[in-house]
């Protein structure tokens, strides 16, 4: 039997599909709604974990026409970890749904599935919080 190394989770946002994404798609806007991210630059994150702050590399790739989001962080120990999101145009236009794939963390399968559903919670409160802010 193999782990599930994924999670997707979505959420229904009153706002135009265009403003979520570009809201998204804005790598400086993740320390507002990513609970995980104490500071995001251009071309890296803070990320609080249990053990401490760390530095990581973190790039962003969008797309407008399709509204997706793809992230890719690089961390200090050089694995690579990924997540991609997409916005979708729901009710003519008038809201959107964020959808989000959440990808295992670069941790020994031993500590996936804990750490899998962890950020899974973690992700459920960041896209109410993402939610709130683009509904005011």
């Amino acid at each position: 039997m193999s782990v599930q190394n994924f999670e997707v989770l979505s959420i229904g946002i009153h706002a135009a599909p265009h403003k979520v994404f570009d809201f998204v798609a804005d790598q400086k806007n993740d320390s507002q709604w990513s609970i995980g991210f104490s500071e995001v630059g251009e071309d890296f994150a803070i990320m609080e974990t249990p053990n401490g702050n760390i530095k990581v590399g973190m790039k962003t790739y969008s797309n407008s026409e399709l509204m997706t989001v793809d992230t890719v962080m690089t961390f200090p120990d050089r694995s690579i970890g990924k997540a991609f999101s997409r916005v979708i145009e729901n009710d003519n236009g008038k809201s959107a749904i964020y959808s989000f794939v959440l990808m295992a963390p670069p941790v020994p399968l031993e500590e996936l599935e804990g750490t899998l559903q962890e950020q899974k919670e973690q992700l459920a409160q960041e896209l109410k919080l993402l939610k709130t802010i683009l509904e005011s």
